[in-house]
């Protein structure tokens, strides 16, 4: 009985070797893919978090958490680029899970970013509608407040936010049309983005004084010292920057969505991997220049931490810049909501297309050859949180099941790496446990052995991992007053660790071609492990109650709805060859005629 439930929780997706055949228009250069992660990313963070950051956390130091939190985040973007050179399919890590993990680690991949982009696409919505009712005086809110019900529910918005609504139904009606118009809309709104950014930083260079990287305790002013540490470049300390780091990490969350069109871009092993990469790069010197920028105009201490560049350059007496750079922070949310927006439809299409979820949500439009119906569905429930709820509670779920599909994706970058992908039963010599785990003597190619050797010592490493993160997040108090236990454990902890990784990379590994690869496997995914369990043990147990919540209902989808529907479970045998990973466009349309694509719009 145990062995048949863990053979439907592991089945995985059947793959075929044409990786070009797609429904969906393949239309999506670099240069597209590049301004989507750009444009989904660059967003509300670019124009308040910096501010928020130097004023509470960091202090000047800013820019060095942004570099930490570039780093930590190029870890996760590196592992997107490997998968997306394998599987060049829409549904990003929810398909690269299924094809190398199994079908529930898989769901939970995907049910997992649905939350991140409805709450995504919501909480920027509501972001820009808030930007916009702040310029004209808080008047929109006084009207919508009298168009709304009275109610006092602390979990719900005191008002129907419509001009959030409006703003999804346009752009769920945008997407619909078709993916090329989309982004053409997309990159003209990312290219005003980065002008103001760049009129931002460029204008700030002519009010640069390095006085305010250098003030004293003694120097702060009397109505900052208590929030404003001890002054220097560093006025929170260590502690402080990697506090910052952590806040930064969610300010480069966005460059996934690149991922999610594998069915869409052109060549996409190679534009993939490049756009998400240049995404980053760009995204980062973006946000260094606007803290630092930011930081030397004005003192940190006095930033304003909810519309930083609007308050300085108000300070320093330019107000044309400040309003070019209003106008264009609201055009950089709307591109933001474009960017939160454009992958949640691709994800329910990939996984309806497995019959995972209700296969309706697979129905593409022949005629704008866009995955339609899913989304509607997408831009609806959107539409519904933005208007209805309050998401100052929500927020953190948004960050959970990003991280938890980035630390998924790095899992499978050490699985795939040493798998046998030609799974032919090559059998290794007799020889003592100790010697297999440290591939003694050595073995070239992958074996059977080998590749389960690296897979549970994955499994091992990952569990490591978690414990470690959990001492170090709950227990560091004791830990700086020398308490015996949690630095013992702490350090038995990361000794195994480092023996789990050293008999992880002396086992033999893939000799796949791919136009990516992670380099310095198995060290960069395992960091990347690190810094997302680290990362979501910070948050808070309501955050974590709230997501128990959220996947208990798609565990009564799953078991109600995908386990029997599902396409892995009703093709006929569970395995598959690594080394020709392709999909058809519609996996159930040539399993189950009745259930092909159609478009009734």
């Amino acid at each position: 009985m145990c062995s048949r439930i863990l053979q439907v929780l592991g089945r995985r997706k059947k793959l075929e070797d044409d990786t070009e055949t797609t429904q969906l228009s393949r239309c999506l250069s670099v240069i597209d893919l590049t301004a989507l992660g750009v444009g989904s990313t660059l967003g509300l963070g670019a124009y308040v978090l910096a501010g928020a950051v130097a004023k509470n956390t960091a202090g000047p130091a800013v820019i060095i958490s942004f570099l930490v939190a570039a780093v930590a985040s190029a870890f996760a973007a590196i592992c997107y680029a490997e998968f997306a050179a394998r599987v060049p399919k829409a549904g990003s890590a929810y398909v690269y899970s299924y094809v190398t993990v199994g079908e529930f680690v898989a769901f939970i991949i995907g049910w997992n970013l649905i939350l991140e982009y409805v709450i995504g696409t919501a909480s920027v919505a509501r972001g820009m509608s808030s930007y916009v009712d702040a310029l004209a005086n808080f008047t929109m809110r006084e009207k919508f407040i009298e168009w709304s019900p009275d109610w006092d529910y602390e979990f719900l918005s005191e008002y129907f936010d419509y001009l959030s609504l409006g703003v999804i139904i346009v752009l769920t009606v945008l997407l619909s049309i078709g993916v090329k118009e989309s982004t053409m809309v997309n990159n003209i709104f990312t290219f005003f983005n980065l002008v103001t950014i760049g009129t931002a930083i460029i204008a700030g260079f002519w009010h640069l004084n390095f006085k305010n990287w250098n003030y004293t305790k003694e120097e702060i002013p009397e109505q900052f010292k208590e929030t404003a540490g001890e002054g220097g470049f560093f006025p929170f300390g260590f502690k402080g920057v990697m506090a910052g780091a952590a806040t930064c990490f969610y300010g480069f969350v966005g460059f996934d969505c690149v991922a999610t069109t594998g069915e869409e871009a052109k060549n996409p092993q190679k534009s993939i991997p490049l756009a998400i990469l240049l995404s980053l790069i760009i995204i980062f010197l973006a946000y260094f220049g606007i803290s630092g920028v930011l930081t030397l105009m004005w003192p940190y201490f006095d930033q304003d931490p909810n519309a930083p560049f609007p308050y300085v350059f108000e300070k320093v007496e330019w107000p044309v810049v400040k309003w070019i750079v209003t106008g264009g922070a609201i055009v950089a949310l709307t591109t933001s909501l474009l960017g939160a927006l454009f992958p949640l439809p691709r994800v329910l299409y990939a996984m309806a297309s497995d019959r995972i979820l209700f296969s309706r949500l697979a129905n593409i439009n022949k005629k704008t050859k866009t995955p339609l119906v899913a989304t509607i569905v997408s831009g609806a429930l959107a539409a519904i949180m933005a208007m209805l709820f309050n998401l100052s509670q929500l927020i953190d779920m948004m960050s959970i099941g990003t991280l938890l599909a980035y630390t998924i994706v790095a899992v499978c970058v050490l699985i795939l790496r040493f798998e046998d992908e030609n799974q032919d039963g090559r059998q290794s010599e007799d020889n003592s446990m100790l010697g297999h785990l440290f591939n003694r003597p050595v073995k070239t190619l992958p074996t059977a052995l080998t590749s389960s050797i690296s897979s549970w010592a994955t499994v091992v490493y990952s569990a490591l991992a978690v414990l470690l993160c959990y001492l170090v997040v709950n227990y560091s108090n004791l830990m700086v007053e020398k308490e015996a236990w949690p630095i013992a454990l702490t350090a038995i902890c990361g000794i195994l660790m480092v023996i789990v990784l050293i008999a992880i990379g002396v086992q033999p590994r893939t000799s796949m071609n791919l136009s990516f690869k992670v380099p310095w496997v198995p060290f960069v995914p395992a960091l990347s492990v690190i810094f997302n369990v680290y990362l979501m043990m910070q948050l808070d147990t309501n955050t974590w109650i709230r997501f128990a919540v959220w996947m208990a209902a798609g565990f009564v989808i799953y078991v109600f709805y995908s386990i029997p529907n599902s396409l892995a479970g009703n093709s006929s045998g569970d395995n598959y060859q690594l080394s020709n990973v392709a999909y058809t466009n519609d996996a159930y349309a040539e399993e189950k005629p009745k259930a092909e694509v159609i478009s009734k719009f």
